[in-house]
């Protein structure tokens, strides 16, 4: 497993070891051992699995507040997403920034997206599944979003379509005005 750091602090790339053979291939897509040993200690209890038939699909930009803010550890399992994570963390050196990348069914990359972060992402092909641990149960009473082309955030997506939108992510807020109770530096 490979660990790779992101633009944004503690928003990591994870690269399984894929081992392959005339057979196929195996791989681990998570080890609490491994991950404990780069420092990186987390308990999920839920898994969560979505699947969106079209492509320019666009999911987020979500997050739950405090005291039910969730860490993701997501990956495409079918086709390929873009996905996103935007530091939302008050205070944060990174503040409104983000970082974006593919994940697909052929790299098997990972995106770690803490809590204090916003979640996004955009089907790149039809058919896409998307698999994601989460170290906290879905609770809507904190569930927020902010809209996914925000131009104080400038998310640069890859494209250029109008997306397919759910009505909850097509009337969430502009960043300024979503509800955030992140503080950088706070034990989220």
């Amino acid at each position: 497993m490979k660990i790779i750091e992101t633009s944004l602090e503690d928003v990591l790339i994870i690269e399984p070891a894929v081992f392959g053979d005339h057979r196929g291939w195996f791989m681990e897509t998570f080890n609490d051992l491994k991950l404990r040993e780069v420092g990186i200690s987390l308990s999920f209890i839920q898994d969560n699995h979505s699947f969106s038939t079209t492509k320019g699909t666009l999911r987020g930009l979500h997050y739950q507040l405090n005291p039910k803010a969730q860490t993701k550890l997501v990956r495409c399992t079918r086709g390929a997403i873009y996905d996103v994570a935007v530091d939302i963390r008050k205070g944060s050196p990174t503040y409104g920034q983000w970082f974006g990348i593919e994940l697909n069914a052929e790299n098997k990359h990972q995106l770690l997206i803490p809590k204090g972060f916003a979640h996004g992402f955009m089907t790149l092909t039809d058919d896409v599944e998307v698999q994601y641990k989460v170290d906290e149960v879905y609770a809507p009473e904190c569930d927020r979003g902010i809209i996914w082309n925000d131009p104080s955030i400038g998310i640069n997506w890859p494209l250029d379509v109008n997306p397919l939108l759910s009505t909850k992510d097509e009337n969430a807020p502009n960043f300024s005005d979503a509800e955030n109770n992140f503080v950088y530096g706070e034990n989220l």
